[in-house]
């Protein structure tokens, strides 16, 4: 058992360590997608295995849970995708590498590898973590390995990026040790166990004997803290920087996982939360970020002028919405955040990746330099579109039925769950018209020529009107696979059903009315 739940961990560090002896060469640049397809395996396994109760591993350290696997299956889902583009992708920035000022060579290839996978290795120990001191080791460790991976290019752009996101992820997880130090504290004069004064299980078992006004200020502080992780308002400055200067890959892992993964440990604090001070507080705190991080993304999102950046604020955007169907609680409105976190993270690992592509091929991100690009890359075109309708919740994709399953029960859950749902959808409908202009803007058009037409070969075939070479054949497949997972998703959920809401189970299992 301690091999199973230590899996997920394990496969991708044995992975990065083999990228810093052998380094990035055709040999071994399939190590990551490996590791993923090991992870996700082993997540499967793990679903099966909790559906009747959590197994433990290394003295207690570890802990698994159906939420527990289910975001393991996320994390392997998303990190499968991006390792099977990042060959392609790195080869790409490679080849254009003379015509860019990006950086691009076998040492930045090695510390990719090596990094990425213990990006994913961190996330894959927050969601397996028993203790929030753990938990919060681990949201640490992602901040400090993905700085590098978003200054990857080695640009003023980039390094200015990494800064500000090391800067405002370092505040907010510096709020977040100090919620954990209050909670332990709060769980000492509680007469817990020293040796179990973190874990979160123990703490919510025994929420009702904490200090009320210690965890009030616990709580607030873990939710502003790893809510600033998450991209929720009001700390989520960094996010639109370190999506648009990062490799496409990462910033496919850093908004279809790490974002998710941060919001999983506001959902662990919300069950001590909910158990000790009752479901009012928790839900004022997340309500409160909802609404404004859906605000903050409609409004930039109108005049916005970047295409990485707008995905970006997109990722705010559905931030907000799982947010605010935490809040809401209840099993249907969890079960459909939890499903909306699988579809977020597999709709935008397949935009992002599409997006790099982009950029590399025309030499930039800006939504003015993209024209025509359904007649001159029609499978690349029909990716990134496909992608965007996933993400403005349009069917068949799962997160327009997640969307559906918040916005029901938000309706059903009384009169301030109502207005705040009927707020949320106003803000949604400025978000679908804003991205639609801008989607219709670089999908449609005549043809522009690319400032950059030598890339390698492309699944898209060149037309004699002089069409470019957009998509490299091996980067196709993760695309495809990507979309077809969220439209399946859409309309099946087939034995992932019982998963989502023995998961939603868990996240209400303190036995609070919502």
């Amino acid at each position: 058992m301690t091999l199973l739940v230590g899996a997920p961990v394990l496969l991708p560090v044995l992975a990065g360590c083999l990228y810093a002896v052998l380094g990035w060469r055709p040999a071994t640049a399939w190590l990551g997608a490996v590791a993923a397809a090991g992870s996700l395996a082993a997540a499967i396994t793990l679903a099966a295995v909790t559906a009747d109760g959590s197994r433990r591993a290394l003295g207690g350290l570890l802990r698994a849970d159906s939420l527990s696997a289910f975001m393991l299956i996320v994390i392997g889902a998303v990190a499968l995708l991006a390792m099977l583009a990042s060959p392609a992708y790195l080869a790409a920035e490679s080849a254009t590498a003379s015509a860019h000022s990006g950086h691009a060579g076998p040492r930045a290839a090695r510390r990719y590898g090596m990094f990425t996978q213990g990006f994913i290795a961190a996330m894959a120990l927050a969601v397996l973590a028993a203790s929030l001191g753990v938990l919060w080791v681990a949201v640490e460790a992602t901040t400090i390995l993905t700085a590098f991976l978003v200054g990857h290019r080695r640009t003023r752009e980039a390094t200015e990026a990494a800064w500000k996101y090391v800067v405002i992820c370092s505040v907010g997880i510096a709020l977040a040790l100090l919620g954990v130090v209050l909670l332990h504290y709060a769980g000492q004069h509680a007469g817990v166990d020293a040796g179990a004064g973190l874990d979160w299980a123990v703490l919510a078992g025994q929420a009702a004997a904490l200090d009320p006004g210690v965890t009030r200020m616990a709580v607030a502080l873990l939710v502003l803290g790893f809510g600033a992780k998450a991209g929720l308002a009001p700390m989520n400055a960094w996010l639109p920087d370190a999506h648009s200067q990062a490799p496409a890959p990462v910033s496919a892992l850093m908004s279809g996982v790490l974002l998710s993964v941060a919001f999983y440990a506001i959902l662990r604090v919300k069950v001590i939360s909910d158990a000790a001070l009752g479901a009012g507080f928790a839900r004022t705190l997340l309500l409160v970020a909802a609404l404004g991080s859906l605000a903050v993304a409609a409004a930039l999102l109108i005049a916005q002028r970047d295409y990485k950046r707008m995905l970006a604020y997109s990722s705010i955007e559905h931030m907000g919405l799982l947010a605010l169907g935490a809040a809401i609680g209840g099993r249907l409105a969890l079960t459909a955040v939890l499903l909306h976190i699988l579809g977020h993270g597999l709709a935008k690992s397949v935009l992002f990746l599409s997006a790099g592509h982009i950029t590399l091929a025309a030499g930039s991100s800006r939504i003015t330099a993209i024209r025509g690009l359904a007649r001159r890359a029609p499978l690349l075109a029909g990716a990134f579109g496909l992608g965007l309708a996933a993400v403005l919740g349009l069917p068949p994709f799962s997160l327009f039925a997640s969307e559906i399953g918040i916005v029901r029960a938000g309706f059903q859950s009384g009169t301030w769950a109502g207005w705040a749902t009927g707020a949320a959808l106003v803000l949604l409908l400025v978000v679908f018209a804003a991205v639609a202009r801008h989607a219709g803007r670089m999908l449609l058009g005549p043809p522009q020529a690319p400032e950059n037409p030598d890339v390698p070969e492309a699944a898209d075939s060149a037309d004699p009107a002089g069409a470019v070479r957009l998509l490299p054949r091996t980067a196709a497949l993760p695309l495809v696979a990507g979309l077809a997972a969220a439209a399946v998703l859409g309309v099946w959920t087939g034995p992932l059903r019982p998963l989502l809401e023995t998961a939603a189970t868990t996240i209400t299992s303190a036995g609070v009315t919502p």
